[in-house]
C-alpha cells in the first residue's frame, strides 16, 4: 500500500518545530537568506554535475536535499507570516493540500541535468530574488508577500518535475533530517556493546588522570592514568608551532561516555569484542582505530578556528561539519548515531579540553549510562 502523501499544511506546521531563525536576525531576514542560499546551492550542484560528470557521486539525492531545504525555508518564511503553506496554491480556504497534488507521482534516476533543468532553476533564482525584494521594502504587505511566495512554490515544483523529483519525498527527507539535528525528543540510542560479556564493554563509569610533565630537553608531554596504572603512550603535539592536541585523547573518551563508541579507547583499555571476530576485526580493529583519529583529527582542526567551541552551545555546531564527521564513520556502527549526539560528544569533549589547556591536568570523569564526560581538578 502506497504511504499517504503528505500535507502542504502539515509539513509546514512539522518543518516549523525546528524553526532557530524566529531567535535570531530580524523577522524574515534570516530564513529568506537561507532560501536564497539554498537556491544558489541548486544551481552550484547542477554545475559541478556538467562540469565533473563522472566525479559527483550522489548527485540525485543531493538534489533532493536541496529541494527539500528550499521547501522548508519557503514554509517558514509563510509561517512567519501566518500564510499557510497550502493557501499559495489554493482558493486560500486554509483547506490542506497534499504535495501528490502538486505534481505527476514518478521518480527516475537523475543522472545528468537537462538544460530546461538549469533553466527552471534560473527563473527560480529570479524569483526568489525578486520575494527578498518584497520582503526588504515591505515587510507589512502580506498580499504581495503571498503573490511572491506562491510564485517561487510554482518554479520550485517545475523543477522538481524536470529533475524527477517527488516533492513529497523531498519533504519527508527534510523533516527525517532536522529530527536527527534538532530532535523534539532525545531519546538515546542503545548501546553498541550492550550485549556483550562485561569484560568486552566499555566501563560504564571511570575516571582518567591527565597531566603534563617536562623532559630534560624542555619539551613537554602528557601522561594518563586510569586506576593508578598507566595508559597509552607519552603524547606530543606532533606538529612545528605546538597547540596542545598532546591533550587530545579526552575527545576520545567523549565519544566513548556519549557516544558509547570509542575503538582508540577499547584499545587503551583493553576493551574489544573479541567474543565476535567479526566484531573485533571490523568495528574494534586497527582501521576503526584511524578512523576515529582522523574524526578528532579533523574536529580539532575545525574547533581552533572556533575557540575549541567556547561559546557554542546544543544545537548550535554546523550541520556541514556534524554531516562530515558522520561520513567519516560510514560503514561502522556508530554511522547509526543522530547527528545531535554527535555534537554532545563533541561539545563535552571541546569542553573538557579547553580545561586541560587552561589548567594543564585534570581528572576525567566517563559516565556511559548518563552519557556524560565531566572534568575536575586533579588532585597534586
Amino acid at each position: 500500500m502506497a504511504a499517504r502523501s503528505l500535507g502542504l499544511n502539515e509539513y509546514q506546521t512539522l518543518a516549523s518545530r525546528s524553526d532557530r531563525t524566529r531567535d535570531k536576525g530580524n523577522g524574515f531576514d534570516l530564513p529568506v537568506l537561507g532560501l536564497v542560499g539554498e537556491v544558489g546551492s541548486l544551481l552550484s550542484e547542477v554545475k559541478k554535475r556538467q562540469r565533473d560528470t563522472a566525479a559527483i557521486i550522489g548527485y540525485e539525492q543531493t538534489v533532493l536535499e536541496e529541494l527539500g531545504d528550499t521547501l522548508w525555508y519557503l514554509a517558514i518564511i509563510a509561517n512567519h507570516a501566518d500564510i499557510k503553506l497550502a493557501s499559495l496554491v489554493s482558493d486560500g480556504s486554509g483547506t490542506d493540500l497534499p504535495f501528490s497534488a502538486l505534481q505527476p507521482q514518478h521518480s527516475l534516476p537523475l543522472n545528468t541535468p537537462s538544460a530546461q533543468f538549469e533553466k527552471t532553476l534560473l527563473r527560480l533564482a529570479a524569483v526568489t530574488g525578486e520575494l527578498a525584494a518584497a520582503v526588504d521594502g515591505s515587510h507589512g504587505d502580506k498580499v504581495l508577500l503571498q503573490m511572491r511566495l506562491s510564485n517561487v512554490l510554482q518554479h520550485l515544483v517545475q523543477a522538481a518535475n524536470e529533475a524527477e523529483i517527488i516533492l513529497d519525498a523531498a519533504a519527508r527527507a527534510n523533516l527525517e533530517k532536522t529530527e536527527d539535528r534538532w530532535p523534539q525528543e532525545r531519546v538515546y540510542p542503545e548501546l553498541f556493546d550492550g550485549a556483550f560479556p562485561a569484560d568486552e564493554q566499555l566501563p560504564r563509569t571511570l575516571h582518567i588522570d591527565i597531566y603534563e610533565r617536562e623532559a630534560s630537553n624542555d619539551k613537554r608531554y602528557v601522561l594518563q592514568s586510569c586506576n593508578g596504572l598507566f595508559i597509552g603512550d607519552r603524547l606530543t603535539d606532533n606538529i612545528m608551532e605546538p597547540d596542545d592536541y598532546r591533550f587530545h585523547d579526552v575527545f576520545h573518551y567523549a565519544y566513548a561516555a556519549v557516544l558509547g563508541w570509542s575503538p582508540v579507547t577499547r584499545a587503551l583499555l583493553k576493551r574489544k569484542r573479541k567474543s565476535k571476530i567479526r566484531v573485533d576485526e571490523g568495528e574494534d580493529g586497527a582501521r576503526a582505530v584511524l578512523i576515529e583519529e582522523g574524526v578528532a583529527t579533523y574536529v580539532f582542526g575545525i574547533a581552533k578556528d572556533f575557540d575549541f567551541f567556547a561559546n557554542q552551545k546544543p544545537g548550535d555546531l554546523s550541520l556541514t561539519l556534524l554531516k562530515n564527521v558522520r561520513q567519516f564513520v560510514r560503514g561502522y556502527e556508530v554511522h547509526a548515531s543522530p547527528l545531535w549526539l554527535w555534537e554532545d560528544a563533541i561539545l563535552q569533549g571541546n569542553h573538557a579540553f579547553r580545561y586541560l589547556r587552561e589548567k594543564r591536568r585534570g581528572r576525567v570523569q566517563v559516565d556511559v549510562e548518563k552519557r556524560s564526560l565531566s572534568i575536575e581538578e586533579l588532585p597534586q
